[in-house]
């Protein structure tokens, strides 16, 4: 019998194992824009955990990965996604509060789009993977969970540190110093803790439960609070460390100084600043009428100046009060605002008017000098001026008003003045920023130091905690180098 021929592999023909499909980012539910426009409950609802689970899994795990130093306060991003992915929800949690103290508001508040996340390698063929809605996430289901553990704190240093504003780069001085076993002071100046997370973050955004309960772990880890505390009238630096017997001070004052345009009209009957606008709806809950009988102008027709993240807040904290129009007027295109893309989205989405390249010249008032109109010119972009952002130019002749009843400014804050002035020894910039080191924190006299807004002028919650956690180690160094 003849060999039968042998079959020759058809080589044009290859076997290709299907791909598996690609994991898309997963969303967050959230309010409807209608409903959340008239209401001051928190518009993302969070992840479930097998949603956040999903999301974990989308992360490759690199073994560079670029997201970890990509976070001011050095979170092992990776690490805490890991647990999540597995379902290891408590073992997430206790790798993600290693590093940061209050991870429940910087899931809701910081940037993680320009941070952590454009630095994800996911991010260059799709979505980077959601760092900080799993940040949120784990946070959260710790707290609602009852699974929040005090970490061991080291024995007594007999060191007394006082810490001068209960902002977050304060909250992260005391909280790291504490764990240390040395004693923690915190002085406020208001009649609650947070800071900024408290007077200037609206509750849609960052519910004041929230940051109580962040600031109540830093309390279980043995920091005392002192509320009302205006340091630089109630004690001044030096009275502090000579007569009260701290060994260190960091200060955390923030950036509580409103920029104005000076512009006529500004002194007219409503024009706030947006640290006066939000403070009064924040954290003296003037949206929360009649249960407290905080004054607000009610208002029907309002202009927010600014394109930042505290005029988003202004503008859609003004919708929820019960505007009929809210008018964003910036200067410069959508491309060029500073604010957080979601931010954006989410004004736009609730009927947020944007004048855009538009620029206020003159705030009109009525007979009984209370604000009626504001008169605007119109802009466009010239060459790139010292921001690196195209230079607004004004158009001749493109003049307009604008009726309005009520205008909030939010172009900026600067550096609280009280404390410099009150101490002549502690160096400042030109414009009343705390002259210390970047990587110390260290100021221009002994054992004091500073960081966060109060230092760089006003920026983000995690800037202000990675300038704390640093100040920190070198606070310890000295602190241990102290003979007591």
């Amino acid at each position: 019998m003849a060999d039968e021929p042998k079959k020759i592999p058809d080589v044009t023909k290859k076997t290709v194992k299907p791909k598996k499909p690609k994991i898309p980012r997963q969303k967050m539910p959230e309010q409807e824009p209608l409903i959340r426009a008239h209401n001051f409950e928190e518009v993302p609802y969070g992840y479930s955990i097998e949603t956040a689970m999903i999301e974990a899994s989308r992360c490759i795990m690199c073994k560079k990965p670029k997201c970890i130093h990509g976070c001011p306060v050095g979170i092992d991003i990776p690490g805490f996604i890991r647990e999540i992915r597995d379902g290891n929800l408590k073992k997430a949690a206790r790798i993600m509060k290693q590093s940061n103290a209050l991870p429940a508001i910087c899931g809701r508040v910081c940037p993680q789009e320009e941070q952590c996340e454009i630095v994800c390698v996911v991010g260059i063929k799709q979505e980077p993977v959601a760092i900080g809605r799993l940040e949120r996430f784990i946070a959260d289901w710790e707290r609602d969970q009852g699974e929040i553990e005090i970490p061991e704190i080291a024995p007594s240093t007999g060191r007394k540190v006082a810490i001068v504003g209960a902002g977050p780069a304060g909250l992260t001085v005391a909280g790291e110093l504490a764990k240390l076993g040395h004693q923690v002071t915190v002085f406020e100046a208001l009649h609650k803790p947070g800071g900024v997370l408290m007077y200037g973050i609206p509750e849609f955004r960052l519910p004041k439960a929230i940051v109580e309960a962040e600031v109540d772990y830093v309390r279980q880890l043995g920091v005392e609070f002192v509320y009302n505390a205006v340091i630089g009238k109630y004690f001044t630096l030096d009275e502090l460390m000579e007569e009260e017997g701290f060994h260190s001070i960091f200060i955390g004052s923030g950036a509580g100084l409103p920029y104005f345009m000076n512009i006529p009209g500004e002194n007219l009957i409503g024009v706030y600043s947006a640290n006066e606008y939000l403070t009064r709806s924040n954290l003296m809950k003037a949206y929360d009428f009649p249960n407290y009988d905080t004054p607000i102008i009610r208002s029907k027709k309002v202009a927010v100046i600014g394109g930042g993240n505290v005029a988003m807040d202004s503008a859609r904290t003004a919708l929820r009060l019960g505007a009929d129009d809210v008018y964003l007027v910036y200067r410069r295109s959508r491309v060029e605002m500073p604010a957080r893309d979601e931010e954006i989205h989410h004004a736009e989405e609730e009927g947020i008017d944007f004048r855009l390249l538009t620029n206020p010249i003159k705030i009109n008032g009525d007979e009984n000098g209370r604000v009626k109109s504001m008169t605007c010119i119109k802009m466009e972009l010239g060459e790139p001026d010292a921001s690196g952002r195209r230079r607004p130019v004004p158009i001749e002749g493109s003049e307009y008003e604008v009726e309005v009843d009520t205008v909030v400014v939010a172009i900026g804050n600067g550096a609280n003045p009280l404390l410099p002035e009150a101490t002549p020894e502690l160096k400042t910039n030109k414009w009343g920023n705390i002259l210390a080191e970047d990587e110390t924190g260290l100021t221009s006299m002994k054992g004091i130091y500073a960081g966060g807004d109060i230092v760089i002028g006003a920026a983000t919650v995690i800037l202000a905690m990675g300038a704390g956690k640093s100040a920190s180690k070198a606070m310890n160094e000295y602190l241990m180098s102290l003979d007591v």
